[in-house]
């Protein structure tokens, strides 16, 4: 009995041992998430108020609520803000219709038989998420541009007689800027579904061949239904980053000409904050956004409990 009880006691101090090792792991991670995610909502004061950065938060008037009222007591403002939620709100939904995009090319990716091929096609696909959007625009600069390449080649051939404006033009900026980001994620939005796919028992491939069934029937019934929980989950947290549509993209492709339909939130926040030198009311905007942001994870997850019987978070 003493040997039994001996034994768990030393299972019980190995188990504890281990936790404590695995918690040390994940320290400095949680050090790092603090620094970065918790530490900076301390910046949420400045909203209360009229800061100068030459006078420092001491030498400036605090002034409450004031940069809360701005938002709602002046129409010009109002419009704007109006303006720019169309302009999030129409990103963010074109992003979701699109989501299911990276689901049918994996599964596509996933039927190619040759190695090598499978792999190229891969590589192509992924490799545009690497490239920042300086040189993405870079790109498209001198692609669309009207001296770019394909207004070159089309005037040359005698299609057009003056040059497309592709980019200085607010035609159609939504489904551009959408176009774009589809370009630069496929790829790597496919690779969590890949990942899926490996892990779908092959025994449920064997017994459908058995039954009759061909490449179609297998995509159908089987791969597509086995990566639906994981496309839920990503989709749900799509839902709850609708007001996040990054600013990288929009700031490089904005121009005078297209700038009412690619001024999203976050590109809005920056605008007002560095370009029009009142931080005060960046930050008001920026906190009122990751407020929502957070009634709608938690909105999203309750949703998850209610629909999927687990939650996301």
């Amino acid at each position: 009995m003493e040997i039994k009880q001996s034994k768990g006691e030393k299972s019980a101090k190995r188990s504890r041992r281990d936790g404590k090792i695995m918690f040390l792991c994940i320290v400095p991670f949680l050090i790092l998430v603090f620094l970065f995610s918790y530490f900076p909502l301390h910046g949420w004061i400045y909203a209360l108020y009229d800061y100068k950065p030459a006078l420092g938060l001491s030498g400036s008037e605090f002034v409450g609520l004031k940069w809360f009222t701005v938002l709602v007591s002046s129409q010009t403002q109002l419009n704007q803000i109006i303006q720019v939620m169309k302009n999030t709100f129409a990103m963010s939904f074109l992003g979701i219709a699109t989501s299911i995009l990276p689901v049918f090319f994996a599964i596509l990716l996933n039927e190619i038989k040759c190695k090598w091929f499978k792999n190229l096609v891969q590589t192509l696909t992924t490799l545009p998420n690497f490239i920042s959007w300086v040189l993405i625009y870079t790109i498209a600069f001198s692609l669309f541009s009207s001296a770019g390449l394909i207004n070159t080649l089309l005037q040359e051939n005698g299609l057009i007689s003056e040059a497309i404006k592709f980019l200085d033009s607010d035609n159609h900026t939504w489904l551009m800027m959408c176009l774009w980001n589809i370009w630069k994620s496929l790829g790597w939005g496919a690779i969590m579904y890949l990942a899926a796919i490996a892990g779908v028992d092959p025994e449920l491939y064997e017994s459908a061949r058995i039954d009759g069934a061909n490449r179609f029937h297998l995509m159908r019934y089987i791969t597509f239904p086995a990566l639906m929980p994981t496309y839920l989950v990503m989709l749900m947290l799509s839902i709850a980053n609708l007001l996040n549509n990054g600013m990288d993209q929009y700031f490089v492709f904005q121009n005078a000409f297209n700038k009412e339909h690619i001024q999203v939130l976050d590109l809005y926040v920056y605008n007002i904050g560095m370009g029009g030198n009142s931080l005060s009311l960046a930050t008001v905007l920026s906190m009122l956004k990751s407020l929502i942001s957070v009634a709608l994870l938690a909105t999203v997850n309750f949703a998850s409990k209610k629909i999927r019987g687990s939650s996301i978070i």
